[in-house]
């Protein structure tokens, strides 16, 4: 199983402590994760092995939302900043949309992705 991991600038600390807090299940699981550019160095940096794309405003996104429809992605963990501007909003709202189509699991908040998380 492989799960996408992206956050938006302003939540990426966010998605660090979330992925250390469960760490053990996805080890267990045999998880792979992959993640946007700046995400992924984030977590590389905390100590957790991830495979990282491009930064999202360098199409990061697109390159996660391509292996989601070559049937890549079994789920993806994407910590929005609903409040703020973001640059490479298309690319977002693309993923998000693709999500939907292929029926993907996509959580964009802690709470979502901690109920995604336990049933894995």
């Amino acid at each position: 199983m492989t799960i996408a991991i992206i956050a938006h600038d302003g939540r990426k600390a966010d998605m660090v402590g979330f992925i250390k807090d469960h760490i053990d299940l996805f080890q267990r699981r045999n998880i792979r994760l992959i993640a946007t550019g700046t995400t992924g160095e984030h977590l590389e940096r905390a100590g957790l092995q991830v495979e990282k794309m491009r930064s999202g405003p360098m199409g990061g996104d697109a390159q996660i939302a391509s292996r989601l429809v070559e049937g890549q992605v079994d789920m993806v963990i994407f910590f929005r900043d609903p409040l703020g501007k973001h640059p490479h909003e298309v690319d977002v709202s693309m993923l998000m949309r693709l999500c939907d189509v292929y029926n993907i699991p996509l959580a964009t908040n802690m709470a979502a992705a901690g109920r995604f998380v336990e049933t894995l």
